[in-house]
């Protein structure tokens, strides 16, 4: 950073909102109990630590998280995982359920849910308000964009990433001139722009916003006094406000500048990607990283323990990450990512898979290429990802061919409505 106490005083005076209500339907049956952040992550962490962690690290302690959709494990979270935040000097992780406090709507879209928490922001009196999304994996220090923003002037700064121009469909694509403000913001194009001089990438949004507060409550008071607006940023607010005011663009890159690693791992496939970055010698996200540590709850639980050492039946893991609480019984792992209190029964083989909290793998299984859900139960002698044919008479198969499992799918219905 250029200036600590420069900066330090910006990010004291600065508010970050977090968006985590979204029902992450891309994720399929992952999100049928639970809100897209609250998914668990990377062997013992949620989706949400992610962001969180990136504003404890960077020195912003005033943060409110806006949920709405299945959010009580996504509130149970960030009570037991952020409560250590002291509130009497000026420190909290404040959670902001959508509660129909400007009429009888819930949350409309991301723009609409910052419009129903005026008040509360106003409250706060913040110097720059940063809006955040809450189902995004990265590690990035706010404190040198926030400074950025301070400089230039801009009613609005929008983080962005490179990303190749054929996966950007997804994303909202910024066109920018040589001094960074974005001339154009498309959302989710067909056919995304090029950036200048690189034909195969284009400039994505992260759905990271920085605001001067009168600025946005002014734009969000129009918009939704506009009925054709679909109350969202990236649809509305930003392709709206770039004709008429300075609209900057902030490139998210490392040390050496490159593009950052920033995953949206809103679909299966990339979900699975995210994982499996992490199982690589030197992945691009680390999270053994001391300067930069990602904060969780995770329970007392015990060592991972690897058991027995005969031919055939030994307790192993290769190039994985295995948890706390887990047991490998005679089980082999390779390429995987095994959340806590797992239990893996002898004879069984997973690889290039990715094992949510307390599953039990029975014996003489063989899994490859799979999410399985937070406390499923895998019969013995299973086999999931060398057929798909089969896989799809009970599993959710993607396109790509990585089999999702869950406890409903297995017969196994724990969430039963009566």
């Amino acid at each position: 950073m250029k200036n600590y106490p420069k900066i330090t005083k910006l990010t004291h005076n600065t508010l970050a909102l977090v968006l985590a209500g979204g029902e992450g339907s891309r994720l399929k049956d992952l999100t049928q109990w639970r809100a897209k952040p609250a998914v668990p992550f990377g062997g013992k962490y949620r989706i949400i630590d992610f962001v969180l962690s990136n504003c404890v690290n960077s020195d912003i302690r005033r943060i409110g998280v806006l949920t709405q959709y299945k959010s009580h494990s996504l509130i149970r979270h960030i009570q037991r995982a952020w409560s250590f935040m002291r509130y009497e000097v000026g420190e909290f992780v404040e959670l902001l359920p959508a509660q129909q406090r400007l009429g009888k709507d819930w949350y409309q879209g991301t723009a609409n849910a910052i419009y129903q928490n005026i008040d509360i922001i106003r409250r706060h009196k913040p110097q720059y308000v940063l809006v955040l999304g809450g189902d995004h994996i990265y590690a990035m220090d706010y404190r040198d964009m926030i400074e950025t923003h301070a400089l230039s002037g801009a009613d609005v700064t929008v983080g962005c990433v490179e990303v190749p121009r054929l996966e950007a469909t997804g994303f909202g694509v910024m066109s920018v001139d040589e001094n960074l403000r974005i001339v154009r913001f498309t959302e989710k194009p067909a056919d995304p722009e090029p950036m200048p001089g690189k034909p195969d990438k284009a400039l994505a949004s992260m759905g990271i916003y920085i605001f001067s507060p009168e600025f946005l409550f002014d734009k969000l008071i129009e918009d939704h006094d506009d009925p054709a607006s679909s109350k969202d940023f990236g649809k509305d607010i930003i392709p709206s406000i770039i004709a008429n005011s300075n609209v900057r663009a902030y490139p998210f890159v490392d040390e050496d500048g490159k593009p950052g690693y920033w995953r949206d791992v809103g679909t299966i496939e990339s979900f699975w990607k995210a994982n499996m970055d992490l199982c690589s010698i030197t992945p691009e996200l680390n999270l053994y990283n001391r300067d930069w540590p990602i904060w969780t709850y995770q329970a007392q639980l015990p060592p991972a323990k690897f058991a027995f050492d005969d031919q055939g039946r030994r307790g192993a893991a290769i190039d994985s990450l295995i948890s706390g609480g887990c047991i490998l019984s005679g089980a082999r792992v390779k390429r995987s990512v095994v959340f806590s209190d797992c239990f893996l029964h002898s004879y069984s083989f997973i690889k290039d898979s990715v094992i949510l909290p307390h599953v039990d793998i029975g014996r003489h299984c063989r899994i490859t290429k799979a999410v399985i859900d937070k406390s499923c139960v895998i019969p013995p002698n299973t086999v999931i990802g060398e057929d798909h044919a089969e896989d799809k008479k009970r599993f959710y198969v993607d396109e790509n061919g990585i089999v999702l499992v869950t406890p409903d799918m297995l017969g196994q219905h724990l969430h039963v409505v009566r």
